[in-house]
């Protein structure tokens, strides 16, 4: 006997997969299921009057969807689009099979997709129901004596049904008014449906794609189970609107909710306990509930929720005992339930066991106008007289939608003066209903901590932590640990390039707090890093030991004259920083000229400095008093030291030494007393001529750079530096040897030695086992590559170019198999060793200035791999013996005085980057369309190129400035077709083929391309002319052009004007 339509089961299947990527959007508020001929036209009649009044959608069956073998599709379906199933158990519900089918699809809809059921006991014992007793038990005999042994699984399904619906809390008529339960009913629909937090549309700006992400990645019903979600991120940055927004939209999916807020503030003003009733209370819907103490209320959470599907929202938690306390694990909620928190502190959250935490981030600008003008305006976009002083408002917020929304309706309905007025103010005070909020977070940390974050806001914003750590740890700041913290509790961030960084707004908070421990004297704040207010005191001689840190940067073309006691008052001095401020339009002279002078010397720097970083200091010595035990960097680029100092000083913290520039700098000190310094940077030491042998010993040492020393002329003669990595000799013109590699560097990464003197390298190079990139270009004594090079394995760059004595290649340099990267260029190689071809992952070969590649250079004797001793064609035989590497993707070819290029060129498949620069060739041959990878073709100075045949589609740049004998050039007929084009001084091309037509061309393919793809913004194409053609509708003689645009046309979609 079959009871179910045949898409029964095909529309469950639907259900369940349909509800599990995203809350569904429901068609039917409730689903009333009911025996007809008992209740049809009293109880569920008034039921249904009264939920229909109060604007709820009902589905209420017709008994036309009962009748014959099978229940009509579209009751089970209305169950499926239902957020709430009514089932009124009256007396003889379970003789209808009809019934007991519905009650089966409720109860797979209720464990499925999160049906809510509200059983009522119409005159019926619930434990009747629940037991199959009395008219039910009578009922499922006759269904089982109906069915006997052909379906009697349908029965015990049934009764499976039943015992969980009676199971669930529900209403009992007996003995009570019929009409009082009827509302009960529909208020308990109601509340849950529409008693919602306010909708404000504007507070909402930018949040729609938030709302969406965490719907569907984070709270999402598919996820299953039951599921923690944490919003984290700094203040006032819109965690609580988010929050607000997500419960508003969903709680209606779920048997109950609850939002409590202000979790932080509440916890102080009225305890846990308060937090605890008031939670359960929105749950149950009871006025009274009845905790005495925390764990209580833990167990009354537990042991009531644990079987509720509900939605709670946690706002602004910031300790574990709330969380603890209201919501402390999976387990006291039922299946499907969603706890989402905000805090500020990530590593709470991480701690209290959520599965997923969402970082939220700040408005983008259109948001951010948008959203302060909802609040200054009351409209979604400024007026215009208001428009520039909107931005730079939005400019100020950084994104902040609590900065948006404060300065937004502090400013609404004012006056323009009065707005700038407030502008000015800012710049001076930040507001301090912003400060506040932001404050919260400070407030939480450590002493310690509290430090770190004022040591940041005031220095250290933008610098990389990698290059800080060991300062901070100096200070004793345990930076491994406490940057984590603030960067848990949303107070800085750190991003790819491992830079420190925080909110605008949340440095001025930090700055604020430093200048109000002195209000009006500068001197007696902790850190310093306003111009005026240093200036001020180091003028002044007004600096006390309150000041720790200072920042002099001085503005452009100023200077200042310091006296020999300036800092003798400064006596926990830890940070001193003096530079000078940078513009693009400086001389490199102006770079290096000191504009801080001490006429009259310097006399003390406190002790207690951890760092000196002082741009062109003016002495050539330091203090003699000055003890530098705590010193972890000094920097004094551009200044006058001769010497650092004499014989040995006990420098254990020290860890970067940095003079580069300093042109008087003759020799280095004795380094013995400094074994943890980790960078020692001299570039550009014009006279240093001597290095202390004790160089050699420091088994910290990972950069070494000596770029530039012009006079220097050996190194140690033997060097054990263990934890190397970087080595800079560049430049070194003077320097004839490279010391002996003793004991272990397989760290070693990067050793430059270009444009040095050496002729030759030592065996134990081989050592440097790690090396990925060896550059000795320019170095003209160079005649031998050593064979030891060709045991290392690692490398991955080797730069030849430019070494005009080295005319061969080891035949084993095949053994490189990871080499990436060969320059050749300048060399005297005529010949490629046979084992080239073992480089399979070579990408780039330059052989930039090889006139042997030349046929004229023919009677040379050359070889290559595979081919003839005299080939009459070298370029030929070049590519011969690079086709075979898969990954050549870069080949320069630049000035090798090449006639022709060969068609063999197009074996080089991979090729992405080619360049012909300044050859004599005089036209391309047309198998160059081959090269389908090719991306970008240099051809500039080709001055016999006389045509460009069809190129490769995939081509994007081509090239080709100042080819003078450019005649024609083909485009190739697809409309994606639209390279970068560089034609300049091509003017025999324009005289024969015009430009007007070729520039239209493209434009109009660009154009066409970018309706198709908005990411393309920017396109070039540069071509010779003497007048602006004639088609250009407006003309002006003079540097600029001023045109009136139709209003019509200022919209998103104008992409151009021409």
């Amino acid at each position: 006997m079959a009871l179910l339509p045949p898409s029964s089961s095909s529309s469950s299947s639907s259900s369940s997969s349909s509800s599990s990527s995203s809350f569904k959007r429901w068609k039917f508020d409730v689903f009333l299921s009911f025996r007809g001929e008992e209740t049809r036209k009293t109880f569920t009649d008034h039921l249904y009057t009264g939920l229909k009044q109060k604007g709820i959608s009902v589905f209420r069956d017709d008994e036309k969807l009962k009748q014959g073998t099978f229940i009509a599709p579209e009751l089970l379906k209305a169950i499926e689009e239902a957020r709430f199933a009514v089932v009124i158990l009256s007396r003889d519900y379970a003789s209808s099979k009809w019934c007991l089918i519905e009650l089966t699809k409720i109860v797979e809809c209720m464990e499925m997709t999160g049906l809510v059921v509200l059983p009522v006991f119409y005159y019926v014992d619930p434990s009747d129901v629940r037991n199959h007793r009395g008219t039910f038990g009578e009922a499922f005999s006759k269904h089982e004596e109906s069915f006997k042994d052909d379906n009697i699984g349908y029965v015990q399904m049934w009764k499976a049904a039943l015992t969980k619906v009676a199971d669930l809390a529900g209403w009992d008529l007996k003995d009570k008014h019929e009409s009082i339960i009827i509302q009960k009913i529909i208020r308990r629909i109601f509340s849950e449906l529409y008693d919602k937090l306010p909708y404000v549309s504007e507070d909402l700006v930018g949040m729609d794609s938030c709302v969406e992400e965490m719907l569907d990645s984070y709270i999402g019903e598919g996820l299953g189970g039951v599921r923690f979600v944490g919003i984290c991120g700094m203040g006032g940055m819109g965690k609580t609107t988010l929050a607000l927004e997500i419960y508003r939209r969903i709680a209606c999916n779920f048997e109950a909710g609850s939002f409590i807020a202000n979790i932080r503030e509440e916890t102080k003003n009225q305890g846990l306990v308060s937090l605890q009733k008031q939670l359960l209370s929105k749950i149950l819907m009871e006025s009274e509930i009845n905790i005495w103490d925390v764990y209580m209320g833990i167990n009354v959470i537990r042991n009531t929720l644990c079987n509720k599907n509900v939605l709670i929202i946690l706002d602004d938690v910031d300790e574990d005992e709330q969380l603890e306390a209201l919501a402390g694990k999976h387990d006291w909620f039922g299946l499907g339930s969603r706890i989402v928190v905000t805090s500020r502190d990530s590593h709470l959250l991480r701690r209290c066991g959520v599965n997923d935490i969402y970082t939220i981030k700040g408005l983008n600008k259109d948001d951010a106008l948008q959203l302060f003008s909802w609040r200054a305006f009351k409209k979604p976009r400024p007026e215009e007289n208001f428009m520039d002083l909107s931005k730079k408002f939005m400019r100020y917020a950084k994104g902040l939608p609590l900065a948006l929304k404060v300065l937004g309706s502090s400013l609404f309905d004012k006056k323009i003066n009065e707005w700038e007025n407030v502008l000015q103010k800012l710049k001076a005070e930040p507001n301090e209903n912003i400060l506040d909020i932001l404050q919260i977070s400070y407030n939480g940390l450590t002493d310690m901590q509290q430090k770190l974050f004022l040591d940041i806001a005031c220095f250290f914003k933008g610098e990389s932590n990698d290059c800080i750590r060991d300062i901070l740890k100096g200070f004793g700041y345990y930076p491994d640990y406490n940057i984590g913290v603030l960067m848990e509790k949303s107070l800085i961030t750190v991003d790819d390039d491992r830079n420190l960084w925080m909110h605008d707004l949340l440095q001025k908070m930090g700055q604020e707090i430093v200048l109000r421990e002195s209000p009006e004297e500068p001197g007696g704040r902790s850190r310093l890093w306003l111009y005026e207010d240093v200036h001020h005191v180091l003028n002044n001689n007004t600096g006390t030991e309150v000041v720790e840190g200072i920042a002099l940067i001085i503005p452009v073309h100023k200077e200042e004259q310091l006296n020999a006691e300036v800092f003798s008052k400064m006596k926990n001095l830890r940070f001193l920083k003096i530079g000078k401020a940078f513009s693009d339009v400086q001389p490199p002279e102006d770079l290096i000229r000191c504009n801080v002078q001490l006429p009259h010397g310097l006399n003390y720097l406190s002790n207690e400095l951890h760092v000196i970083n002082w741009h062109g200091y003016p002495l050539n010595y330091i203090p003699t008093s000055f003890q530098p035990n705590k010193l972890v960097e000094l920097r004094m680029v551009c200044s006058g030291i001769r010497q650092l100092w004499k014989g040995i000083l006990i420098l254990d913290e020290l860890k970067l030494i940095d003079l580069s520039e300093s042109q008087n700098l003759i020799e280095t000190p004795d380094f013995s007393g400094a074994p943890n310094l980790k960078h020692l940077i001299l570039r550009g030491c014009t006279r240093l001529s001597y290095i202390h042998a004790s160089l050699g010993n420091l088994k910290q040492l990972i950069r070494l750079d000596l770029n530039g020393c012009k006079c220097l002329k050996r190194l140690p003669n033997k060097i054990g530096l263990d934890a190397l990595e970087i080595f800079d000799l560049g430049g070194c013109s003077r320097l004839k040897n490279f010391p002996e590699i003793v004991g272990n560097m397989s760290r070693l990464l990067k050793l430059y030695l270009n444009d040095t003197s050496i002729k030759d390298l030592p065996i134990s190079v081989e050592h440097l086992t790690s090396l990925v990139r060896l550059n000795l270009r320019d170095c003209k004594n160079l005649s031998i590559l050593p064979i030891a090079c060709c045991r290392l394995t690692s490398l991955k760059s080797l730069i030849l170019s430019g070494c005009s004595k080295l005319d061969e290649l080891p035949e084993i340099l095949g053994n490189v198999e990871g080499l990436e990267e060969l320059g050749l260029g300048g060399t005297a190689i005529t010949r490629l060793p046979s084992s080239i071809g073992h480089l399979k992952n070579l990408r780039a070969v330059s052989f930039k200035g090889c006139e042997w590649l030349s046929p004229k250079s023919s009677n040379k004797v050359l070889s290559f791999p595979l081919m003839p001793r005299r080939s009459p064609n070298p370029m030929r035989m070049l590519v011969h013996s690079l086709s075979g590497l898969c990954s050549l993707t870069k080949l320069d070819l630049s000035y090798c005085n090449l006639q022709t290029i060969p068609d063999v060129l197009s074996n080089l498949s991979s090729l992405l980057k080619l360049s012909l620069i300044g050859n004599n060739f005089d036209y391309l041959p047309k198998s160059i369309t081959q090269l389908s990878s090719l991306e970008e073709l240099y051809l500039c100075g080709c001055t016999s190129l006389r045509s460009l045949p069809e190129l490769p589609l995939n081509i994007k740049h081509i090239y080709a400035m100042e080819c003078t004998s450019l005649e024609t050039l083909s485009l190739r007929p697809e409309d994606d077709f639209w390279p970068d084009i560089r034609l300049t001084n091509c003017v025999k091309l324009i005289d024969n083929q015009g430009y007007g037509d070729l520039l239209l061309t493209m434009l109009w393919r660009y154009i066409t391309q970018r309706n198709c793809n908005p990411k393309l913004w920017t396109y070039g194409f540069e071509m010779p002319g003497g007048e602006i053609p004639k088609w250009f509708s407006h003309q002006n003689v003079g540097p600029s052009l001023k045109l009136q645009v139709p209003s019509d046309l200022l919209c998103d979609k104008l992409i151009g004007i021409s």
